[in-house]
């Protein structure tokens, strides 16, 4: 099983982008998925977090400007972030809850991707 993110860049404040997370493998069912960031000097963060029924959750400096869905048919999870500012900037991991073959649920991170907010 793979997590494959992609969709990182250099923005302006005030700017989107979009990430993408795509899991790859044997799979059998996905539970919850969502998005993690790590700013250098600091410790991993919860962004946001979907789950299968779906329902959201979102760190409180997100809300309002980012957005998380999904794709089941692509199993894909989503990213959408609006109003950039230079305190986004951080590396952002995926992460699932998988069902792969002859396992149970299992937690997979995907490799990072960097996401730069910069005049």
């Amino acid at each position: 099983v793979q997590l494959q993110a992609s969709g990182g860049g250099l923005v302006q404040p005030g700017g989107s982008l979009r990430l993408s997370c795509a899991a790859s493998g044997s799979i059998i069912g996905i539970n919850d998925m969502g998005w993690y960031r790590q700013a250098p000097g600091k410790q991993r963060e919860l962004v946001a977090r979907i789950t299968s029924v779906p329902s959201t959750n979102y760190a409180d400096s997100v809300k309002g400007r980012f957005t998380i869905s999904r794709d089941n048919t692509k199993k894909t999870v989503y990213l959408q972030m609006n109003s950039l500012k230079p305190e986004d900037t951080a590396v952002y991991y995926c992460n699932a809850n998988i069902w792969a073959t002859s396992s149970s649920y299992q937690n997979y991170w995907g490799q990072g991707t960097l996401v730069t907010v910069s005049s």
